[in-house]
């Protein structure tokens, strides 16, 4: 049975090429029904009638309040479709254990799966982790980009970054390893309340199994679980814990961290901690992303940091130089006061571009925070330009989505860094 599909996007349109087309759609963005390519029906999202369906999977975006969302009666996520019917011996905790088929039924066995979620930090831990479980013939899935459909099946070990989208609609699959980085509000226009958000984070927890292994931060309210649950609260917590030496990892603030939990992961499968490897990954583009212009001067482009938590990070990091900050876009309804805190010590000049610029103006005037309205990141580069010295940093770390002025937090890096070079 083919499902009805919600979104016409990567994930369900994986999906339906995955059955070899021939699947209905309903999607916002569709006037008109037609007919893909593929022999795939898409539909306005008005015309779904539930009565005619058996089975909906969703695109992860979609909210809760969505009237698709709302109408629907036998509803999955992608990570229900293609895992929800795993099911682990108990006690076991090793990439050998065998599995019941997935209710697409696709693969002859299940993977093992390791679910990466938090605020800030996602990709770049499930990046370094499927670098060092690579040579065990994991992938990496999710949403770091390739959806579920377009993974190896026969692949013994999925790493999968996930979203708190996908873990609100998920309620039958569960991951044998879940590692949730540390979490603060975020997309709380799609949630709705700080609390929705962190139990979706958490919601994981409730489906695991006995010898399953949580690795959550400390002071969260967690449901009751069957999981073996680590709580952590530092890296040298971390590393007491897992028996890991840090000094021989070649990274520094939320990246070592990062590291850090990455190779507890592989302490516990494999009681393995190659220090070496890891030392060999290379960090995504627009992840604190140091260059310098004409003049030596350091520019930093950390478009991807599109969260408070990412922001801080990143000020923790260059906190012992002035910082020329380029700072605003949609903020997603986050109130920005904890990171204004963080600033208010600093040595740091605000420049304020994006949908938020005259709240950021607001907020600095209350912190005494020195900042110029900049409005557009071409006026900000501008602005820097005429106060950067080669004893101070210009940093794009917006702490926003890129969406009220860019196509993409990407589109926003490059354009930052095109516009330095042509200074």
């Amino acid at each position: 049975m083919k499902p009805t599909l919600f979104g016409y996007g990567l994930t369900t349109k994986a999906i339906a090429q995955k059955l070899g087309g021939g699947c209905t759609f309903y999607d916002d963005k569709c006037t008109q029904t037609y007919t893909d390519e593929n022999g795939n029906t898409i539909n306005p999202s008005a015309l779904f009638n539930p009565d005619e369906s058996k089975l909906e999977v969703t695109t992860p975006s979609l909210p809760p309040k969505h009237p698709l969302i709302q109408k629907a009666k036998h509803l999955l996520s992608e990570y229900d479709y293609f895992l929800g019917s795993r099911e682990q011996g108990a006690g076991s905790n090793t990439a050998t254990s065998s599995f019941l088929p997935a209710p697409c039924s696709f693969a002859k066995q299940m993977p093992f799966t390791i679910w990466i979620s938090g605020t800030n930090g996602k990709t770049t831990t499930t990046q370094m982790l499927t670098h060092l479980l690579k040579k065990r013939g994991a992938v990496a899935g999710g949403n770091i980009g390739t959806p579920l459909a377009d993974l190896d099946e026969n692949a013994p070990i999925w790493v999968l970054e996930t979203s708190s989208f996908t873990l609100h609609h998920t309620h039958l699959a569960s991951p044998n390893i879940y590692l949730l980085l540390p979490i603060t509000p975020d997309h709380l226009d799609w949630h709705g309340t700080a609390d929705a958000y962190a139990t979706d984070k958490l919601r994981p927890l409730l489906t695991m199994k006995e010898g399953e292994l949580a690795l959550v931060p400390k002071g969260l309210n967690l449901p009751h679980t069957s999981a073996y649950i680590v709580k952590y609260d530092s890296d040298a917590f971390l590393c007491e814990y897992f028996d890991l030496d840090a000094s021989k990892l070649n990274y520094k603030g939320a990246f070592l961290q990062d590291a850090l939990l990455s190779l507890a992961i592989t302490k516990v499968l494999f009681d393995e901690t190659d220090y070496d490897l890891l030392n060999t990954f290379t960090r995504d583009a627009h992840r604190q992303e140091e260059f310098y212009d004409a003049q030596g001067r350091l520019w930093v482009n950390d478009s991807k940091a599109t969260n408070l938590d990412a922001t801080i990070q990143a000020l923790k990091g260059y906190a012992d130089k002035h910082i020329h900050l380029i700072l605003g876009g949609d903020d997603k309804g986050v109130d920005m006061s904890p990171l204004f805190e963080q600033m208010q010590p600093l040595q740091l000049t605000l420049y304020s571009i994006g949908k938020n610029s005259d709240t950021l103006l607001a907020l600095a005037h209350q912190y005494n925070i020195q900042a110029i309205a900049s409005h557009t990141i071409d006026v900000a580069v501008k602005n820097i330009d005429k106060n950067l010295t080669r004893d101070s940093l210009a940093l794009l770390s917006p702490a926003a989505a890129s969406f009220d002025q860019f196509k993409s937090y990407k589109h926003r890096g490059d354009t930052f860094m095109k516009l330095v070079k042509n200074i």
